[in-house]
């Protein structure tokens, strides 16, 4: 199961720090990615990071913004979001590959096998 949480509401130009926790697979742990829904809009990637944490992947919209992490030993993945945007709003959700890389097809929702049930983020102007 992957459990996000971190979520909030938070003025424009302020920060959140989203949590993915691990259990029950943790033996089949791959790559973890980041995605967004805002309503009425697909399902975005947001960031991928690999099953070592030595590659990251961000979208362009959040490039600069966020950072993705994570501590194996907890077997949590994190996302520091800072100088959040209104248009940053959205349900974050967390997934794992079976995969031990993001690759490039990090952004594709269809190539992850688990998914967490997903935590709001509201930025207000």
């Amino acid at each position: 199961q992957l459990q996000a949480s971190g979520g909030g509401l938070v003025q424009a130009g302020g920060s959140l720090r989203l949590s993915c926790a691990a259990s029950g697979l943790t033996s089949d742990l791959g790559a973890i990615g980041w995605f967004r829904q805002a309503p009425g809009k697909e399902r975005e990637g947001v960031s991928c990071i690999s099953s070592s944490g030595g590659h990251t992947y961000y979208a362009d919209s959040v490039k600069g913004r966020f950072t993705i992490s994570r501590d194996n030993a907890k077997n949590t993945v994190y996302l520091q979001m800072n100088s959040l945007k209104p248009e940053d709003t959205a349900v974050y959700y967390c997934a794992a590959k079976r995969g031990l890389l993001c690759g490039g097809t990090w952004p594709n929702k269809g190539v992850y096998a688990y998914w967490g049930q997903g935590t709001q983020v509201t930025v207000s102007s």
